[in-house]
């Protein structure tokens, strides 16, 4: 079950967020603002991180610094905003514009969240027998 944090200082973009997330089959956690979304960062390893890029103590772009300086830095990240044309150069891996369709938001975290399992790379398997072929 993949593990996403939502970070966002509206309190009903929180819920709407990880009400449709979690229909999904998503373990969601949230954080009200960047600080605190640091701090979960540092205290648990998510597969997806969703996070405001307009919030007043710490802001999205610090968020997805963080993140891509942390020992996870491939973890996807989807930023948010109302005003999407300014995060040109953010380093998101998605950008959604407020508001959204809440299909829109399932769809790119169904895409990255696949995009991210599948880049770890797959455990080496050694063969139990080895046969050898006439050359």
């Amino acid at each position: 079950m993949n593990r996403i944090l939502v970070i966002d200082d509206e309190s009903c973009i929180l819920d709407l967020i990880r009400e449709a997330l979690t229909k999904f089959g998503y373990t969601v956690e949230t954080a009200s603002n960047g600080r605190q979304g640091v701090q979960r960062l540092k205290d648990a390893s998510f597969d997806l991180v969703l996070t405001d890029m307009c919030m007043p103590d710490l802001d999205g772009a610090s968020i997805v610094r963080h993140v891509r300086r942390s020992s996870r830095p491939l973890t996807p990240v989807i930023g948010i905003s109302g005003t999407p044309w300014l995060l040109e150069g953010a380093d998101c891996d998605a950008i959604l514009s407020k508001p959204f369709p809440l299909q829109a938001l399932v769809d790119t975290v169904k895409q990255l969240t696949r995009i991210s399992l599948s880049a770890t790379p797959a455990p080496t398997i050694f063969p139990l027998s080895i046969s050898a072929q006439p050359v």
